[in-house]
């Protein structure tokens, strides 16, 4: 990272010890990464329509800085899957993720892209609910835009509690849908052509 960037850097590791339920919501995304695509049909967003809303509430995310500032804390490296695509970086808001409200305006998490000039990108959000607390409020998933929620269940090989969760690209078109789970044309740098 250049310049300011390198700052985040830093923030992120002083606020990661303060988060409470980082660690299941940091296994809970990988989770979410191993389950592939949601299966929900393409959808008509090329950076306009339903996800308007989303892109003007999160534009001011753009800096990642306000992110870290917002509550928003790093987990993993950029997520990849040969083939299939990448997810970006999340930034996951722990606060938002443990409540089982479900705003357009509000993620839960909030997904980077690392440029070739090392700067992070805004490229989309997440949305998560854990399944037990929703359940117990509602007889169907979560749903935003005419999409339900992907469930990831329980037991999983990180042993956390089943979640719903929905990725929309507000920011950087996804060519396999607005919805889905991989992005093709988020590239992970230190990623690409390699298999995990």
């Amino acid at each position: 990272m250049l310049g300011r960037d390198q700052g985040w850097i830093t923030r992120r590791r002083a606020r990661w010890a303060a988060v409470a339920v980082a660690p299941l919501l940091a296994a809970g995304l990988a989770v979410a990464a191993a389950g592939g695509a949601t299966g929900q049909p393409a959808s008509v967003d090329p950076l306009g329509g339903p996800l308007q809303e989303v892109r003007d509430a999160t534009a001011r995310y753009q800096d990642v800085d306000r992110a870290i500032d917002a509550g928003y804390v790093q987990f993993f490296g950029c997520v990849h899957e040969p083939l299939a695509g990448s997810m970006g970086i999340h930034f996951v808001n722990s606060a938002l993720a443990g409540d089982t409200a479900v705003e357009p305006t509000t993620p839960e998490a909030l997904i980077y892209e690392v440029k070739p000039n090392g700067r992070l990108a805004l490229v989309g959000v997440e949305y998560v609910v854990f399944q037990e607390a929703w359940d117990a409020q509602s007889p169907t998933p979560p749903s935003l835009f005419g999409q339900t929620f992907t469930l990831i269940p329980s037991p999983n090989r990180f042993g956390i509690p089943a979640f719903y969760e929905l990725h929309a690209w507000t920011s950087k078109p996804n060519p396999t849908g607005s919805f889905k789970d991989w992005n093709p044309a988020v590239l992970c740098p230190a990623t690409e052509g390699h298999v995990h």
